[in-house]
């Protein structure tokens, strides 16, 4: 178990932290987990300390998640709002008496609490990929404390970790676990790669058998492609990219079908800044649909999985995120118990 890397540490996406990082972190929110279950308080960990939680997108799971642990842990999470706050942006893009510039709202944090969350994606960045990474890696250039990604436009690294305890939960190991994250048709363009890149880092990070599968003009970031392929060398595991939805989930024991853009829909140099072309490319790919007859294909044993919001009677029927084989909500739970490992291992 590794325990003297993580105090102080960023925490934007898993590609900075080794597997035995992971395992610990997976450890201690088991731990904080069966805390939780039987009601043993344990909010001496970050008694009196305070978490800034920076939201430019809207939040459910995420906002009440941090919010719940930091009390559960002792501390305090301030929900900070841009429009309710000046705005915090980058150079070249400030705006008088609107924002201020992320190199003084991060020293500012910086000497009042001991952790500063963000999530920003799409819009407040204009589609421009990278962009909303970029503006929390300024964060923490600037900041002397803990910057914690809570979605960017690249990743979502504690979305990742619930998916991958979820897993060890229901399957008690990596080794042999066929996980599949697909694309699936959603009527709406508007979806991030942060959440399917993240789960196929941290599912060949784990040594899971990891298949992607999408359609060809849903690819993925090239750097996060290159990282799996690596991770599934080292691991002895497999990683392949398939671009049909059926033959994907042929024998796989973790079914993860979700809509992410298409490049289209980003600016140059990465896309063409084309939401029209992006939305009548998702037309196309109607049937990538989570059915029963989807999940049938699938081993006996299988579970779905969904970050959440699910598009529901377009993503998935009821009958499979209702169902039995739906392992959502526990998904759900435990960003709560990962968020909580991390923010106590490195905001100790």
């Amino acid at each position: 178990m590794k325990t003297e890397s993580f105090h102080g540490r960023d925490f934007i996406t898993l590609l900075d932290w080794s597997k035995e990082e992971v395992e610990t972190i997976l450890d201690v929110a088991l731990d904080l987990k069966r805390r939780y279950a039987i009601g043993e308080l344990h909010d001496h960990i970050l008694r009196a300390k305070t978490l800034f939680m920076i939201f430019y997108n809207a939040s459910l799971r995420t906002r009440n998640s941090f919010e719940a642990g930091m009390t559960q842990l002792g501390g305090h999470a301030h929900y900070l709002e841009p429009g309710k706050i000046y705005t915090p942006a980058l150079p070249g893009k400030e705006v008088a008496y609107t924002t201020e510039r992320v190199s003084d709202v991060a020293r500012v944090l910086s000497r009042m609490g001991n952790g500063i969350a963000i999530r920003c994606y799409g819009d407040p960045v204009d589609w421009a990929y990278g962009a909303a990474n970029e503006l929390i890696r300024n964060f923490a250039y600037w900041a002397d404390i803990p910057v914690l990604n809570m979605e960017d436009d690249k990743y979502h690294p504690f979305q990742a970790l619930a998916d991958i305890l979820t897993v060890y939960e229901k399957f008690g190991t990596f080794k042999g676990v066929k996980f599949v994250m697909s694309w699936a048709y959603s009527p709406s363009v508007h979806k991030p790669r942060a959440v399917p890149q993240s789960a196929i880092i941290a599912a060949t990070l784990m040594g899971c058998d990891t298949v992607l599968a999408h359609p060809p003009e849903m690819a993925l970031d090239p750097e996060v492609i290159q990282a799996c392929e690596g991770y599934a060398k080292a691991n002895g595991s497999s990683f392949e990219i398939v671009h049909d939805f059926e033959e994907a989930a042929t024998g796989a024991h973790v079914l993860y079908p979700k809509a992410w853009a298409p490049v289209q829909m980003f600016k140059p140099p990465v896309g063409e800044d084309n939401p029209d072309l992006a939305q009548e490319i998702f037309d196309r790919y109607k049937g990538w649909k989570a059915t029963p007859e989807y999940m049938a294909l699938a081993d006996p044993n299988a579970v779905y999985m969904h970050c959440l919001p699910a598009d529901r009677s377009w993503e998935v029927e009821d009958e499979v995120i209702d169902g039995p084989q739906s392992v959502v909500f526990d998904e759900a739970e435990n960003r709560l118990h990962v968020q909580k490992a991390v923010m106590s291992l490195v905001m100790r």
